[in-house]
């Protein structure tokens, strides 16, 4: 696989000018010099981008908020505070001290989000001024750092709501004023940051080249865009006086929040977001962007066998187990190319199972980039549909009460195994929760029974104890999986332990086409008075690539589905639900469970609870599928946003604290 030469540049660029933002205060060297060229300049911009924050690394992650994943238990990795940050938050030990993932001021593998505005800033100030820099150059560079002053604006606003907008370069010998400001209201940075983002969305290419891919473009732009505008209509922001009601500006005695917004204005910010997905989606499709399918002629050689068998789901698997892994694939719209070979601890790396012992050609099993302990919690496991596209709890063809019952996938022999070949073992012991789940179920994780996808090879993975998948005492005590459940969809299937130049890097997905799909149907439901067509069309786009029917023929089936659900589409309440479940189970594990739940104001409820999984130290059937407690997890009101660090708070006169910290 080739690497990226943005993803080259800004990793070597951003390092040799860590500096230059630091020769504000040196009479000696005005800041003009240092954009005396062309170079320097690009290593500006490449500076610019350094700042997204680096969501494919473990301890560092965004994506491990929520209940998706759980990671090592053992008393060293839980007891670090540099380890697991988004699983701290989680299970309730953010501090003020030194927030986790804090980004108001850098602390907590938080990137230093207000020094990348300044650099955007500097930037800004300056690069009309580079010699040798084409006038076209000029308005494209200019486009891209107000884009992502404003992107990290956003950032900003979705941790701590009211923020302090930076819009100048502050001289050292400012006024007090104008050093320690105070925050804006939050209707006044989302105006801010979409009048931004609208004012230099056209001086954008339309799509980047090849050899520029990671550098923002209109189709990236118009769905961050989107995006936002999206969020600005969620419960969290619009209309939120249980959370928000008594949070007042101390400067003028008004609310932080537009918590006195009513159900048609809030109904009038849905039309704005359905107006601007519309024109993302539009722009995208007329650039080629289209759902991910994976190329037919090209079959995998460890799947060979299978492909004989099984071809329309064997395809299927591969549709949907690629999605992520593959580089900028059709479907990928933004993504952060600074992911490099000389990373320690990606997920993708968290994630990977080691090759099992019993391998030929004397190939052992190597721990290197195969660490084996970041798994999927029972929760997510149990989210998946069924085959037939509900949920396990609603579709009475499946039996629910007996999920966690014992069962023997069908033999070799037996007629209903062509259809399973290749997606589960023959004659193998598992648990019914699964079987007859949908494809995605079998193409994302890794379970007792299944295969595993990895190393360049197909692995039948029991996920048991000394078993391949699962916990081996003798060979390392503390790398498993202790939910019994593992995720293969963040690593690429070529991805090989014990050199980084044996993993297979890509972009990590800040937002892809199926997203965009998604986020119309949300809107349109909250804008409508009552579901329609178009909103199950734009949920159906990604059913269908799922390979699950169509939802109001389930949801209108009374042979499938369960009478209390019978009918769900046709009501907001119940689409809202179908549509949160969708995102849930299409963008797991890339870090939008979370934030979904968060913006509905559903996290305390959803993310308080026990994380579950299998006892990883049966090493049969019957002692294995025993559900455990494998962690305790606690998130309350006060931890939808983040704490401001006390320096700041003490520096700064003009801050306040929020909510319950």
């Amino acid at each position: 696989m080739k690497i990226l030469a943005w993803a080259v540049a800004v990793t070597i660029l951003a390092s040799s000018c860590n500096k230059y933002l630091e020769v504000v205060p040196d009479n000696t060297m005005k800041l003009e010099n240092v954009f005396a060229t062309k170079e320097e300049a690009y290593n500006a911009l490449a500076k610019a981008y350094s700042y997204i924050p680096r969501d494919h690394m473990t301890h560092e992650s965004t994506a491990l908020l929520g209940d998706e994943t759980v990671g090592r238990i053992d008393a060293d990795m839980q007891n670090g505070t540099g380890n697991l940050r988004g699983e701290r938050i989680m299970r309730g030990l953010q501090t003020t001290g030194s927030p986790l993932l804090g980004t108001w001021s850098g602390t907590g593998a938080g990137k230093q989000l207000y020094r990348a505005i300044r650099s955007c800033n500097v930037f800004l100030q300056y690069v009309d001024g580079v010699r040798h820099l084409s006038d076209d150059e000029k308005k494209d560079w200019r486009a891209q750092v107000t884009f992502l002053k404003a992107y990290y604006h956003f950032l900003l606003l979705r941790q701590y709501g009211p923020i302090i907008i930076s819009d100048k370069v502050i001289d050292p010998d400012a006024l007090s004023d104008d050093l320690f400001q105070k925050r804006s209201k939050v209707e006044e940075v989302f105006d801010y940051i979409i009048d931004q983002m609208d004012g230099v969305l056209e001086d954008l290419p339309e799509m980047r080249p090849e050899a520029d891919l990671g550098m923002i473009d209109q189709v990236g732009a118009a769905a961050i865009k989107a995006r936002i505008l999206l969020y600005r209509a969620s419960p969290i922001f619009s209309g939120n006086r249980e959370f928000f009601d008594d949070f007042y500006d101390p400067s003028d005695g008004q609310k932080f929040f537009d918590v006195n917004a009513t159900e048609e204005q809030t109904r009038e910010k849905w039309g704005k977001a359905l107006t601007a997905i519309n024109e993302a989606i539009a722009l995208a499709e007329g650039q080629g962007k289209k759902l991910f399918t994976s190329n037919p002629d090209k079959q995998y050689l460890m799947d060979t066998a299978f492909f004989r068998i099984n071809p329309v789901n064997l395809r299927l698997l591969y549709d949907l187990r690629m999605i992520v892994t593959t580089p900028w694939n059709d479907e990928l719209l933004w993504g952060n190319s600074n992911v490099t070979n000389t990373d320690q601890g990606e997920i993708a790396d968290a994630m990977n199972i080691r090759l099992p012992a019993e391998q030929p050609e004397g190939i052992k099993e190597l721990a290197g980039y195969s660490w084996q302990w970041l798994a999927c919690t029972y929760q997510m496991a149990e989210r998946y549909y069924t085959a037939n596209g509900l949920p396990i709890d609603e579709d009475q063809t499946y039996n629910y009460n007996g999920r966690g019952d014992l069962c023997i996938t069908p033999g070799a022999v037996d007629p209903e195994y062509p259809p399973l070949a290749g997606i589960l073992q023959p004659n193998t012991s598992t648990v019914n929760l699964y079987m007859n789940r949908e494809m995605r179920f079998y193409a994302n994780l890794d379970i007792t029974g299944g295969y595993v996808r990895t190393h360049y090879q197909t692995i039948p993975v029991l996920m048991m104890y000394s078993t391949a998948g699962g916990l081996k005492e003798q060979v390392q005590r503390t790398d498993y999986l202790c939910t019994g459940i593992g995720i293969q969809k963040m690593t690429h299937p070529e991805s090989m332990s014990d050199h980084p130049y044996r993993v297979v890097r890509y972009p990590w997905p800040i937002i892809r086409l199926a997203d965009l799909y998604l986020m119309k149907a949300e809107a349109l439901n909250e804008y409508q008075a009552t579901p329609d067509q178009g909103i199950w069309d734009a949920v159906n786009l990604i059913r269908r690539r799922a390979g699950i029917p169509d939802l109001e023929d389930v949801y209108n089936n009374s042979s499938i589905v369960k009478p209390a659900s019978y009918g769900k589409h046709l009501t907001k309440q119940g689409m809202r639900d179908i549509i949160l479940r969708e995102r849930s189970i299409e963008l797991a594990f890339e870090g939008h469970h979370f934030w979904d739940l968060w913006r509905h104001k559903r996290a305390h409820r959803e993310f308080s609870a026990y994380i579950q999984g299998w006892h990883v130290r049966g090493s049969a059937a019957s002692t294995f599928f025993v559900l455990e407690i494998v962690q305790p997890r606690k998130f309350i009101i006060r931890d939808y946003l983040w704490p401001i660090d006390l320096n700041e708070l003490n520096t700064n006169g003009n801050l306040t604290q929020n909510p319950g910290w």
